[in-house]
């Protein structure tokens, strides 16, 4: 990402629409948006007029039958019924317009208990929510004095074929021949690039990426829940401009073996709410990352801590198909294989991203952190939802408990050290090389699957089902085209 000036999260806010501004901007359709277990976009369009309907009710929402968390493309997931309804209330905050849809406003929502449920209150999330889920953990952060800002790379490749295989334009990094005047990838990268500002996501660079075909969109920084939201919109974004201009976008991991994958890179930044009393928490600066060495706070650093010592478990859902670990190997750039962290190692699960020296000859004494960690183990068929419940409540799990920071910072790949050096700097753990050992790792992760809750056993369920669906064909390449067609 871009060295930026520094963010707040008491500065920075999502720029969505109100439903007063709707007239000024011509809507006549409002879709009602979620996002479901296994990363599908779900909408249910409903005109003004009725929504406005909707919005007259003391809980403005529609009603959906309970088994939607369990609907894999075509096919429902084992422990899913027919019978009871949710009602999926909507978040009045979240409204952006859809520049790829003339006259339509996207907006997210809750999944609520229809009728009173035991031990729960009328009006909160459903367990099996992701959006709530997520909601909840960033909310349990605030009394840690805790809070979180999050942007994304999101890495994509145009296709004008997806049977057989065949991306837009065979230009890599950077390079100027991939956003040539007059072309109609240039056309369709424009045009996303205006859709994201227009719809009030904050876009603060795009580029080609190294594989044939590949772009990357960076957008900036918002508090979790909006973040994710966000990325909704700009993954909708990029679909939909795509297929209007007759082409087909994905985020598939990696489609050549020989060429590199697309991600969706995770940057995330820890924040004392209140700067004067940083954490309620003591003795905090006895991390041991906590010299003029490894410029790292007591709280990034507790937070570092739990990210790391349950990063195994979160693969299940950064990394949710087999698909995925075709990316995560050393020597690739895509973070490596080991449970590492580094400062600007991109051979490393986690990278530290410190800002640049500053010149000013009186530096400020005190000041606020400027760092911020990417995590690169996440790619572009994950829930951001299910994302970052994973990775900030597992930050969260180790402010909780002080927890130390056993791997000390990996200046060099992981891959390329020797045993006794890697044990030297804590790292001796290897990432989980499969989409069954990242679904064993959460299984066996007792604290993660606690705070998370009741959506853990609906997500494994719903992962073997799309696992099944996915690797039905026979042959390599229909299932390739699969993959591409839905994600």
């Amino acid at each position: 990402m871009s060295n930026s000036p520094a963010y707040s999260p008491q500065t920075i806010k999502a720029h969505t629409i109100s439903i007063e501004s709707l007239a000024d901007y011509n809507i006549h359709s409002v879709r009602i948006t979620w996002v479901d277990l296994v990363n599908i976009v779900n909408i249910r369009v409903v005109p003004l007029k009725s929504f406005h309907r909707l919005l007259a009710s003391s809980r403005p929402g529609i009603t959906i039958a309970k088994c939607v968390f369990g609907f894999v493309i075509k096919r429902l997931a084992a422990g899913f019924g027919p019978t009871e309804e949710y009602l999926f209330v909507v978040d009045l905050s979240s409204m952006r317009l859809c520049p790829y849809a003339p006259g339509h406003v996207s907006i997210m929502g809750w999944f609520q208990d229809k009728v009173p449920a035991p031990g729960r209150i009328l009006g909160t999330g459903v367990p099996m929510c992701p959006r709530s889920a997520l909601n909840r953990i960033v909310n349990t952060a605030k009394s840690y004095n805790a809070a979180f800002l999050v942007g994304f790379e999101t890495e994509f490749i145009l296709l004008k074929s997806t049977n057989p295989i065949e991306a837009i334009n065979p230009h890599g990094w950077n390079h100027t021949r991939a956003l040539p005047s007059g072309t109609k990838e240039t056309e369709v990268i424009e045009e996303i690039a205006h859709g994201l500002i227009r719809s009030g996501i904050e876009l603060t660079m795009y580029h080609s990426e190294a594989a044939p075909g590949q772009y990357e969109v960076v957008t900036g920084p918002l508090p979790p829940l909006e973040a994710a939201d966000a990325l909704v919109h700009t993954r909708e974004t990029i679909i939909n401009v795509a297929r209007k201009h007759g082409f087909h976008a994905t985020f598939a991991p990696r489609l050549h073996m020989d060429t590199c994958g697309s991600a969706a890179h995770t940057h995330i930044s820890v924040h004392p709410i209140n700067p004067e009393h940083p954490s309620k928490l003591q003795n905090l600066s006895q991390s041991p990352a906590d010299t003029s060495d490894n410029p790292i706070t007591p709280l990034e650093s507790v937070f570092l801590a739990g990210v790391l010592s349950h990063l195994r478990a979160s693969c299940a859902f950064t990394l949710p198909l087999r698909a995925s670990y075709a990316r995560m190997l050393d020597g690739i750039w895509s973070g490596g294989t080991w449970v590492a962290w580094g400062r600007d190692n991109r051979e490393a699960p986690v990278r530290l991203c410190i800002p640049p020296a500053s010149i000013d000859t009186e530096p400020t004494t005190n000041a606020p952190s400027k760092n911020h960690f990417e995590v690169k183990c996440v790619d572009g068929t994950s829930s951001p939802y299910l994302v970052l419940a994973s990775l900030i409540g597992s930050g969260l799990l180790g402010i909780q408990s002080q927890a130390a920071l056993v791997e000390q910072d990996c200046d060099t790949p992981a891959a390329l050290m020797t045993e006794a050096e890697r044990q030297a700097v804590g790292v001796t753990r290897r990432m989980p090389m499969s989409w069954e050992e990242a679904r064993a790792a959460l299984e066996a992760d007792e604290a993660l699957k606690s705070l998370l809750g009741g959506l853990v056993e609906g997500f494994l369920a719903t992962g073997e089902t799309l696992d099944e669906l996915l690797h039905a064909p026979a042959k390599e390449a229909e299932r390739v085209q699969m993959l591409v067609e839905y994600f």
